[in-house]
């Protein structure tokens, strides 16, 4: 848990402790890469303005080390506005939560990340592909014509998303639900951003990945699609 104000941290520290979880209390935002290298947490709970090293800073630099891109993030802060709130889980989180929080929500959050961490870390899934594009799933791989392409922990679960669930029309919704694992209240076009770097990452997807109007997005061959 990286969080300045004591108060706090020892709340949900207290609460953590009484569901089961151990938990390790940092308040500034300088030693915890390292700290994230050394400890291999299952989770990291992530404020945002803190000394030293700011939050944002910290989840991009988590994401961008191979040995911890993969570790689940939920970023609890008093910045509420919608475009915070965008551009924390864009830059890889997996929940936002907002001050004041009710503690047992945030234990709520807790197990319902790891759980969806364990199902990925776990699962039997072969290497997915989709024309030029190929996912390894338990790397988090992908490769678009043999070449590497660099994708953060949630657009790589979209695009994973997108690959079972071809030639289906998916709401906004049902991919805020099924990818982010919760019901976001903050509107939607948290989706449409990623939907945006998906296909500026793989530029294929250009003309596969469909926008329905007005409701959400499809993946769909291109010599399936009616002319």
């Amino acid at each position: 848990m990286v969080e300045d104000d004591q108060d706090i941290a020892e709340l949900i520290a207290h609460h953590l402790g009484k569901a089961g979880y151990e938990s390790e209390v940092v308040h500034t935002g300088d030693t915890v890469l390292s700290l994230v290298q050394d400890k291999q947490p299952s989770l990291i709970i992530l404020d945002l303005m803190l000394p030293g090293q700011n939050g944002l800073d910290i989840c991009r630099a988590i994401r961008a080390d191979p040995r911890s891109t993969n570790v689940p993030i939920i970023i609890v802060t008093a910045k509420t506005e919608e475009t915070d709130r965008i551009i924390g889980l864009e830059v890889g989180a997996d929940d936002y939560v907002t001050k004041p929080f009710s503690p047992k929500e945030l234990i709520s959050r807790v197990g319902a990340v790891l759980r969806r961490a364990n199902r990925v870390n776990n699962t039997t899934e072969p290497i997915l592909e989709f024309g030029s594009i190929q996912i390894d799933v338990k790397s988090h791989q992908v490769e678009l014509d043999g070449r590497g392409v660099r994708l953060t922990a949630k657009e790589f679960l979209l695009l994973k998303y997108f690959l079972l669930h071809q030639g289906r029309v998916l709401s906004r919704d049902v991919l805020l639900s099924d990818v982010w694992g919760y019901k976001y209240t903050g509107g939607t076009r948290t989706v449409d951003v990623h939907v945006r770097h998906l296909r500026e990452k793989l530029p294929v997807l250009g003309r596969d990945l469909v926008t329905v109007k007005q409701f959400g997005y499809k993946l769909v061959k291109s010599e399936t699609k009616l002319q």
